[in-house]
């Protein structure tokens, strides 16, 4: 293998696009790395080298060690390989790499929500706004008037893998999991909307120092020690405290929202909900991590046919592509006699 790949000239090819049998070149995000050594005892080493479009699973058979010591986990590195089929799984073999010496874009490697941010933020604040409750309302506007704590919101991820894994994530799961929130608050007027709302605003507010996000989405040290629900209460009580007369019985609820909102023991959460608010709470932020996880899985799958690969964490596969209609449509449109269930609720 050469280790001196001095230019790439090739343009780059995204990873979402890359098929079996392909040669790829180009400059990659590294975004896991391991030494191993085969049965005979050789070192080799295993990748999982990514850009913003997805990841693949990357293999370096000759001179591992040397290799191995030019780069770490999180570096950008220049490679040229062939794509394979591995176990029904996309694997690229690499012949050449190197760590590249000139700037390159970062925008290759990071991605960013689909939405703008300034139009999420605005979508927020205009959700937030309805909130009545004097109190609450007070502090919501005392954590947007600390820039430093919004200029991280609105670029923190929300998640490293599962869920809104890119840049402005946070922002977009926050404001989706108060959309529905309020749908929830209007459908059950026995919620206390304002304090729903509230919730859900500052469920993940401890995310903006639980995650580094550079080139690759990681855990600070305080990430890893305390977690984003302990450095979400701590935040939400450094607002409490600058606020006067709050009373304790809204703090002590907002604090349960916090510390319940992953509903149970297993999933990381250290109290169960043990209210009507705590359980909607962490029943649409369940869903809205779930749809977009799911979501994101289902669009960069590479398993041919109509069905996804095994998914581990939902330990199943999924079903690809639309549902379609149960009756055709003529040349002039109109649905030929079908009984379609899309008619159910429409009488």
């Amino acid at each position: 293998m050469e280790a001196d790949l001095s230019r790439v000239p090739a343009p780059h090819t995204w990873l979402k696009d890359l098929g079996e049998n392909e040669r790829i070149t180009g400059l990659y995000l590294v975004r896991e790395k391991s030494l191993g050594t085969t049965r005979k005892g050789e070192p080799f080493l295993s990748l999982i080298l990514a850009d913003r479009t997805g990841e693949i699973e990357a293999k370096v058979w000759d001179q591992a060690e040397p290799l191995s010591a030019l780069f770490q986990k999180g570096d950008v590195i220049e490679v040229e390989g062939d794509a394979s089929s591995y176990r029904t799984r996309l694997q690229l073999r690499i012949s050449r790499l190197n760590v590249p010496q000139e700037p390159f874009d970062r925008s290759l490697f990071v991605e960013s929500a689909p939405y703008p941010r300034p139009e999420m933020m605005t979508g927020l604040r205009d959700v937030l706004r309805s909130v009545r409750d004097r109190h609450l309302s007070s502090l919501i506007d005392r954590v947007f008037a600390d820039k430093p704590l919004i200029d991280a919101f609105k670029e923190a991820p929300a998640a490293k893998n599962m869920h809104h894994n890119y840049l402005g994530g946070l922002l977009e799961h926050t404001l989706s999991v108060c959309r529905l929130a309020r749908a929830v608050a209007e459908h059950y007027p026995y919620l206390n909307r304002d304090l729903l709302l509230t919730g859900a605003f500052l469920h993940d507010i401890g995310k903006v120092r639980e995650l580094s996000y550079d080139l690759l989405i990681d855990y600070t040290d305080e990430g890893r020690l305390l977690g984003h629900v302990v450095l979400g209460m701590a935040i939400l009580d450094k607002k409490i405290g600058e606020l006067k007369h709050f009373p304790q019985d809204l703090a002590l609820r907002l604090r349960h929202l916090i510390l319940s909102h992953h509903g149970q023991f297993e999933f990381g959460s250290p109290k169960r909900p043990k209210f009507l608010e705590g359980f909607a709470l962490h029943l649409v932020d369940d869903l809205d991590a779930k749809m977009n996880g799911l979501h994101r899985f289902m669009e960069r799958d590479r398993q041919e046919g109509a069905w996804t690969e095994f998914n581990r964490m939902f330990e199943r596969y999924f079903l690809k592509g639309e549902a379609g209609l149960a009756g055709k449509l003529d040349e002039t449109g109109k649905e030929e006699e079908a009984d379609l269930q899309g008619n159910l609720f429409a009488h």
